[in-house]
C-alpha cells in the first residue's frame, strides 16, 4: 500500500473533502483520513439533519394553515421514529456519495484516527503516512461546561438519534444552534424552555432581529428564560431536575446543551508536534492557512475564522489551488459579506454588517425597516410576522447590511447577498422592480428610512 503522498488530509468533512478532491484534480497524490463519518458535522449531525428536522417541525403549522384555505385536516399523528429513521437513511446515502467522490477523484481513503507526528508524518492506526504537505480539517465538537450533573445532559448530536421524543425539554444556550433546536423541538410537539445566561440570545446578530425572534418564539409558546444559568442537574428516576443559580428548580425529561463548539483537537498531535494555538484554543494560521509548523496547514472549524460549511469549502478550494494549481489565487480568502442563515422559527437570513457594527465603521447610517404579515397567513388568525431591515452608509448610499427574519428569509437573502457583495447602493435597490406579490419585494420598495444614527 502506498504511504507516501503529496498531501495528507486529516478529516473528511466539507473542507477536508473539498481540499483533497481539488488537490487531486490538480495532479497531486492525496490521502484522506477519517475516523467517524464522511461529510463531517454538517452532513451528519449539523446542517443537513437539522434542516430536515426543521422541515418536519413546520407541518403542524401547515396543517393548521390548510384549514384557512378550505382543507379539512383532522386526525393527523406524528411518529418520531419515522422522521428519525428516514433522516438516517438520507445521511447514509450522503456518506456514500462523499466516499464515491473521493474514490472517483483518486484520493486514497484511510479509516481510523489520524495523529500528526511531525516531520511530515501522520499515523493512522499502525500505518505511518508521509507527505510534503499535511492539512488538518477535523472540525469542531460541542462544548459543555463543567457543572454538577454534567453527565446527565445531552449534546446537539444526540437529538438526531433519540429513541423517543421527550415531552418536556430544556435547551441551554443562546447561540444559533440552541435557538434552532428550541424551535424544532417545539414544532415537533415538545414543551420547550430555552435557558440563556444573557439578556437576549443570538449575540452578534442585529439587535432588532434578536428582539423580533424572541417575540415570535414567545408568541408560538416557547418559554424563554433569559438571565438564568444552570447550577446543577440531578437525575431523579427518568427525569432531570435543574437547579438554577438563583436556587429555583424545574424538572424536564431531557436537558440539551448547545453552549458553543470548540476545535476537535483530541489526540490530534503527538507530543512536540502541535503548532501554535490562538487564545481560544484554535489552530493559529496565516492568511494562507499555514500553521507555525512548516508544511502543516489547517482550515474549517478547527481554526479561528468563520465556522460555516460554505466557508470551509471555499477555504479548501483556495488552499488546493494555492499548493497545486496552475493558476494561484490572486488574493487571500475574502471573509467580508458572507451570507448566513439561522433556521430558527421563524428563520433568519443575514448578510453584511449589523447596525451596531456599521456605526463602528462609518460616521452615520440610514436604517430602513419593515415589519409585515406574510400574505399566506391573511386568511386566518395566525399572527405570523416577518421583519426586514437594511443598513445604509449615509455618506455613500452603499448597503452595508441586510437582515431578515421570517418565512423564506434564508432563500431571499442568498440572492440579495450577490448584490451586497458587488457593492450595491440603496439607489440600486430602489431602481429594481419588485416581483409582486412576494415578501422579497419589500427589500426593493423600502423608501422611508426609520432613522439616521451616528
Amino acid at each position: 500500500m502506498t504511504t507516501e503522498f503529496d498531501l495528507v488530509v486529516v478529516g473528511a468533512g466539507s473542507g477536508g473533502v473539498r481540499a483533497a478532491r481539488m488537490a487531486a484534480s490538480h495532479g497531486a497524490s492525496v490521502a484522506i483520513i477519517e475516523e467517524r463519518f464522511f461529510g463531517g458535522t454538517c452532513v451528519n449531525v449539523g446542517c443537513v439533519p437539522k434542516k430536515l428536522f426543521s422541515y418536519g417541525s413546520h407541518f403542524p403549522q401547515e396543517f393548521a394553515l390548510a384549514e384557512d384555505y378550505g382543507y379539512t385536516v383532522k386526525g393527523w399523528e406524528f411518529d418520531w421514529p419515522t422522521l428519525r429513521d428516514n433522516k438516517s437513511r438520507e445521511i447514509s446515502r450522503l456518506n456514500g456519495i462523499y466516499q464515491r467522490i473521493l474514490n472517483q477523484a483518486g484520493v486514497t481513503i484511510f479509516e481510523g484516527h489520524g495523529q500528526v507526528l511531525g516531520g511530515g508524518k501522520v499515523a493512522v492506526g499502525d500505518t505511518v503516512l508521509t507527505a510534503r504537505h499535511i492539512l488538518v480539517a477535523v472540525g469542531g465538537k460541542p462544548f459543555v461546561p463543567e457543572l454538577p450533573g454534567r453527565e446527565h445532559v445531552r449534546i446537539s448530536d444526540d437529538l438526531f438519534y433519540l429513541d423517543t421524543l421527550p415531552r418536556r425539554v430544556a435547551v441551554v444556550g443562546g447561540g444559533y444552534i440552541a435557538t434552532e433546536f428550541a424551535g424544532i423541538l417545539h414544532g415537533l410537539g415538545c414543551e420547550v424552555t430555552q435557558i440563556y445566561r444573557g439578556d437576549l440570545f443570538l449575540r452578534g446578530f442585529d439587535q432588532d432581529i434578536r428582539e423580533f425572534i424572541a417575540e415570535q418564539m414567545k408568541e408560538q409558546g416557547v418559554t424563554l428564560k433569559f438571565n438564568a444559568d444552570v447550577a446543577s442537574i440531578e437525575a431523579i428516576n427518568s427525569e432531570k431536575q435543574v437547579t438554577y443559580q438563583s436556587g429555583e428548580q424545574a424538572v424536564f425529561d431531557e436537558v440539551f446543551y448547545a453552549t458553543g463548539r470548540i476545535p476537535n483537537l483530541d489526540d490530534l498531535f503527538a507530543e512536540g508536534a502541535a503548532p501554535a494555538m490562538t487564545e481560544g484554543s484554535a489552530i493559529k494560521v496565516d492568511e494562507g492557512f499555514a500553521t507555525s509548523v512548516d508544511g502543516l496547514y489547517a482550515l474549517g472549524d478547527v481554526i479561528d475564522r468563520v465556522q460555516l460549511t460554505p466557508v470551509a469549502l471555499a477555504e479548501g478550494m483556495w488552499l488546493a489551488a494555492q499548493l497545486y494549481g496552475e493558476h494561484k489565487p490572486e488574493a487571500a480568502m475574502d471573509y467580508h459579506n458572507i451570507a448566513t442563515a439561522v433556521f430558527s422559527h421563524p428563520n433568519i437570513g443575514t448578510v453584511g454588517l449589523t447596525e451596531e457594527q456599521a456605526l463602528a465603521r462609518v460616521p452615520a447610517v440610514r436604517v430602513y425597516k419593515s415589519a409585515f404579515r406574510p400574505m399566506r397567513y391573511t386568511l386566518g388568525d395566525k399572527q405570523e410576522r416577518s421583519l426586514i431591515k437594511l443598513i445604509v452608509d449615509d455618506a455613500t448610499d452603499k448597503v452595508l447590511g441586510l437582515h431578515m427574519a421570517g418565512e423564506d428569509s434564508a432563500e431571499i437573502t442568498q440572492g440579495f447577498a450577490v448584490a451586497i457583495k458587488m457593492g450595491a447602493t440603496k439607489a440600486d435597490f430602489d431602481a429594481t422592480v419588485g416581483i409582486h406579490p412576494t415578501a422579497a419585494e419589500e427589500l426593493v420598495t423600502l423608501r422611508q428610512g426609520v432613522r439616521v444614527t451616528a
